[in-house]
C-alpha cells in the first residue's frame, strides 16, 4: 500500500527534487506551493505525512501545522532555514515531529521520512501491544491511544513514543542524547528537540506543567518517569 505524502514548498525546484527521492522510495507524492492550499487539501484528505516548509505564502508553516494539529495527528516534517533555531523550536512546539535544515540532503530527508512513518505506524520503540498504566494515565500501545482519567489525549507520533519509552523504563534517568538515540533513532541532533517534546508532554499529562510529577527533570542528566501509582 502506497504512502501519501504532501510536500509543501513555494520553491518548485525543492519540491521537484524532494518528490523524486520520495517517489523512488515508493511513496505517492503531491506538491503544493502555498500554506492555505496545503491546509485545505490536508483537511479534505489527510495524507500519511506532510513535508512542510516554514516560510510559505498565504499561511506560513507554523500556522498550517497548528491548524492541522487541531483536527488530525498527521506526522509533519518541517523544513527550516539554516541558523533559525527559534523557528525550529517553534515548529516543534506547534506539533512537528521532526525538522530538516535547509540546505539539506534529499537522501537525509527520505531517511527522516522513513523514520517518522515507522514510528507513526507503531513499529518503533513502542512496537507491539500492551497497555501501560499509571494513576489514571493509560497508554494503549497496540491502539496507539492515550487516555488521562478516561479522556483521550492527542499526542503526535514522537510524543507517544517518548511517553511510552519513559513509562516502560520508570525511575530510570536518561540524558537528552540517550533519548534522541532511543526514541528518535538519531546518533546526532539538536537536544532542544527532546526538551520541546518533554515540555509538550507535560502540558498534556501533568496537572501543573510548571511542577511536573510524572516526567521529572534530573538536574545534570536529563529526565525520568516517576510513577504516581503508589506514591504517598
Amino acid at each position: 500500500m502506497n504512502t501519501r505524502i504532501l510536500v509543501v514548498d513555494d520553491d518548485p525546484t525543492v519540491s521537484e527534487v524532494v518528490a523524486r527521492y520520495l517517489e523512488r522510495d515508493g511513496h505517492e507524492v503531491e506538491c503544493v506551493e502555498d500554506g492555505a492550499e496545503a491546509l485545505r487539501r490536508a483537511l479534505a484528505s489527510p495524507p500519511d505525512l506532510m513535508v512542510l516548509d516554514l516560510m510559505l505564502p498565504k499561511l506560513d508553516g507554523l500556522q498550517v501545522c497548528r491548524k492541522l494539529r487541531e483536527r488530525w495527528p498527521v506526522p509533519v516534517i518541517m523544513l527550516t532555514a539554516l541558523g533559525e533555531e527559534l523557528d525550529r523550536v517553534a515548529g516543534l512546539e506547534t506539533g512537528a515531529d521532526d525538522y530538516v535544515v535547509k540546505p539539506f540532503s534529499p537522501r537525509e530527508l527520505a531517511l527522516r521520512v522513513r523514520s517518522v512513518l515507522r514510528r507513526a505506524r507503531g513499529a518503533a520503540v513502542t512496537g507491539g501491544t500492551g497497555v501501560l498504566r499509571d494513576a489514571g494515565l493509560v497508554v494503549d500501545v497496540g491502539a496507539h491511544e492515550v487516555r488521562l482519567d478516561g479522556e483521550p489525549v492527542m499526542l503526535t507520533a514522537r510524543e507517544f513514543d517518548l511517553l511510552a519509552y519513559l513509562m516502560r523504563n520508570p525511575r530510570q534517568a536518561f540524558s537528552r542524547a540517550a533519548l534522541l538515540d532511543q526514541v528518535w533513532g538519531w546518533s546526532f541532533g539538536d537536544s532542544s528537540t527532546v526538551t520541546v517534546h518533554v515540555r509538550r508532554l507535560r502540558e498534556k499529562i501533568e496537572p501543573d506543567p510548571t511542577e511536573p510529577r510524572r516526567i521529572v527533570t534530573v538536574w545534570g542528566v536529563g529526565y525520568r518517569y516517576e510513577p504516581l501509582e503508589g506514591a504517598a
